[in-house]
């Protein structure tokens, strides 16, 4: 009786960091953070685990590099001419996209902030308040107040997005919220009765960048020459 020999197919081109981190991201983008195992890796590059290993030394070796990855290519399409308030809503919006394109970005940067890509994004940041010419007794907290918030809106954001199913109509969905927050007693909740028509009809972006400028606004009301 014939015996039929199964083999992998492996891949016949060397192996790179570069893909195995392109790899990477497709697993995390199409499945979340538990998917992105060795064993998925082998399988999507066609190779063994030992090739992989020899380029990274664990997953969350792997985590970081895929994150570093995305955050510098967002550092890369900020225009380098730009006029340092401009800059800093280029680079605050570009991590708004990204981590609203890859969830798990967000995740990555509030779990280990003294990694490389936290490291880009707050140097990008107090590079341009540097420029902007802030007093250096106020550089830190002013850059600590722009990363804080973008992580912390741009992580929020996606989180609520993956809340929802896919096929949800964003506009109806809001509407639906904006119409519980009226039914609520004016004379206990006046603002959010108030604001509940903005809700249906506010832009993410548009809000996120409007926080911007707002903090923006205060580091620009610090007296130069004050202690």
């Amino acid at each position: 009786m014939a015996t039929k020999t199964q083999r992998t197919e492996r891949r016949t081109d060397a192996l790179s960091k570069e893909r195995i981190v392109e790899a990477a991201i497709e697993i995390l983008d199409a499945d979340g953070e538990s998917a992105l195992t060795f064993r998925a890796l082998t399988t999507r590059l066609a190779t063994g685990s030992g090739a992989i290993y020899w380029h990274v030394a664990n997953k969350n070796d792997l985590l970081a590099a895929t994150t570093n990855d995305v955050i510098a290519r967002v550092m890369t399409d900020v225009a380098s001419g730009a006029e340092p308030r401009e800059a800093i809503r280029a680079i605050a919006l570009g991590v708004f996209d990204a981590i609203d394109a890859h969830p798990w970005v967000g995740a990555q940067l509030s779990r280990e902030p003294w990694q490389s890509a936290m490291l880009q994004i707050f140097e990008s940041v107090g590079g341009q308040l540097q420029a902007l010419g802030v007093p250096e007794r106020a550089q830190f907290a002013s850059a600590s107040a722009l990363v804080n918030y973008i992580l912390g809106v741009a992580g929020q954001n996606a989180a609520n997005a993956r809340l929802l199913p896919r096929e949800t109509d964003r506009t109806a969905f809001l509407a639906t919220v904006a119409a519980r927050w009226a039914q609520h007693d004016p004379a206990e909740y006046p603002f959010v009765h108030q604001v509940a028509t903005q809700l249906s009809e506010h832009d993410d972006r548009e809000q996120f960048l409007a926080g911007i400028d707002l903090i923006l606004a205060g580091i620009g009301t610090i007296d130069p020459g004050s202690s």
